[in-house]
This record gives C-alpha cells, sequence and structure tokens, in this order.
C-alpha cells in the first residue's frame, strides 16, 4: 500500500508542475519568452535531468542491495534453524519437546511473515505481525522462540556426550536468537523519507521546466505523461524493494519453508 501511494502522489505532482508550466507560459511577459531565456532553461533541464537520473540510479542500487540482505539474512537463519534442529536430534529423545517447540516457531513465523501465502501445515498459535509499519518484530513469536531456549536449558544430560552434545544446542540457539535480531534490524526502510521526498520536488521542479520549454500540442503532453508514469513507476520499484515484506516484490519464503520441511523429517 505505501508504495502505491507514494506512486501516486509522485505522478500526481509531476502533472502538477507539468500543468503550471504549460498553462503558465503564455502570462509570463514577452522578454521572458524569448529564445535566450528558453535555451537557458533547457540547460537547466539538462543539468537537473542528469542528477535526477543518477540519484534515481542510486536510490534502485541502494533499495536492491537492502532487498538482497534481507533475502541473505532469511537464507542464514533458516540455515541456523537446521543446523540447530540437527544438534537437537543428535541429543536423544528427550529434546523431542524443545524440537516440537522450534518447530511450532518455525510455522508461526512463516505464516505471520508471509500472510499472502499457504500456512504451513499442523498445529501451532496464529499470529498476526503488522508488517506495513515494517515492523518484523513480534512478541509473540519471540516468546514462542524464548520458551524453546527455556526447554534446551532445561534438559538434564546423563552422560559426556550429551553434556557436550549440549553445550552444542545451547551455543546454537544463541546464534538463532542473534541471526533472529540481525534480520528483524535489516527488515526496516534505509530510505530517508525527507530525501525522498525532496527528490520528489527535484522532479517536480523539472516537469514544471518540460511545460515551460514543450510545444501546445497533443504529441507533446503525451510524452511528457509518459515520462511521468516512467518516473512515478520507477519509485514505485524502489519503495517495494525497500520494504522486502510487502507489496508485489516480497523476499522469499522458501529458505524458511525448507527449514521447516527439515524439522519435519522423520528422525
Amino acid at each position: 500500500m505505501q508504495e502505491t501511494t507514494s506512486t501516486l502522489v509522485v505522478f500526481v505532482l509531476l502533472l502538477i508542475g507539468t500543468g503550471v508550466g504549460f498553462f503558465g507560459k503564455p502570462y509570463l511577459p514577452e522578454e521572458h519568452r524569448k529564445h535566450e531565456t528558453m535555451q537557458l532553461i533547457q540547460l537547466v533541464i539538462t543539468m537537473l535531468v542528469t542528477f535526477a537520473a543518477l540519484v534515481l540510479g542510486l536510490l534502485t542500487a541502494s533499495a536492491k542491495s537492502s532487498f538482497d540482505t534481507v533475502g541473505n539474512d532469511f537464507r542464514s537463519y533458516a540455515a541456523e534453524l537446521i543446523q540447530l534442529d540437527t544438534v537437537l536430534r543428535q541429543y536423544g529423545p528427550e529434546a523431542d519437546r524443545p524440537r516440537e517447540l522450534l518447530r511450532m516457531y518455525t510455522a508461526a513465523a512463516i505464516a505471520a511473515t508471509w500472510p499472502r501465502e499457504q500456512p504451513p501445515a499442523g498445529e501451532y498459535p496464529r499470529i498476526s505481525s503488522d508488517l506495513n509499519q515494517d515492523k518484523l518484530e513480534d512478541v509473540k513469536l519471540g516468546d514462542m522462540l524464548n520458551a524453546a531456549y527455556i526447554a534446551v536449558r532445561k534438559l538434564k544430560p546423563t552422560d559426556s556426550y550429551q553434556e557436550n552434545t549440549l553445550a552444542e544446542c545451547l551455543a546454537r540457539f544463541e546464534r538463532v536468537i542473534e541471526a533472529r535480531w540481525t534480520l528483524i534490524e535489516q527488515a526496516h526502510s534505509s530510505i530517508s523519507k525527507p530525501f525522498l521526498t525532496t527528490l520528489t520536488f527535484w522532479l517536480m521542479v523539472i516537469f514544471l521546466c518540460f511545460g515551460l520549454v514543450a510545444p501546445r500540442n497533443a504529441l507533446a503532453l503525451v510524452m511528457i505523461m509518459l515520462g511521468a508514469v516512467s518516473i512515478a513507476s520507477a519509485v514505485y520499484v524502489i519503495v517495494d524493494l525497500d520494504t522486502p515484506l510487502t507489496g508485489p516484490i516480497v523476499s522469499s519464503s522458501q529458505p524458511m519453508r525448507d527449514a521447516l520441511a527439515h524439522l519435519d523429517r522423520a528422525p
């Protein structure tokens, strides 16, 4: 929803800027419409277009980098869950309860993080996360993971093998918790809203200049509108990539589903 709103706002503002220049040009004094003045405006347009193109390219690269980082974090998190489950299996049947809690947490996390996808099968709490407010952290999900951690700490090893395995379980669980918080922090928006607002103002000035120099015919207006649509679509992609868990472009849930499949595997 955020990316759609941003796109529409940018598109409307660009059209407003164009309209101000296009319909305000006839009311300018004659000396302001001379050839030399139009040449100067075209030079300014060239400078602003080059600068705006550079900034848009950098924003797109930054948003794509953040999106890829979140995807890599999910893969790392899924790998940590698989490794933790493997060590719990090695501990023995006594670790079945922590494994069950870990499985419930993983399934609940998938259902809450990707609510528009098919939820995992099985019994687990259905939790709704406020992803539209850029919040991946959920207290209930954190409590579920902590419950599994406490269950691991309550295990009573009976020999040196289980003692060593329990120590590895605790160490890997701490890695899981650390990876979870890293993922929560990385999932936040990285684009400054004031900067995006300033960029929109620059683009509006550019389209105002387009309106001043454009000939008064339908083809010129169509080309300007196509340019506004292109710029607005670029903003749409940037904002959507910057929110990796909402919108049409989202991080893949497959790594977490692969981890859940591993947790469901029979001993």
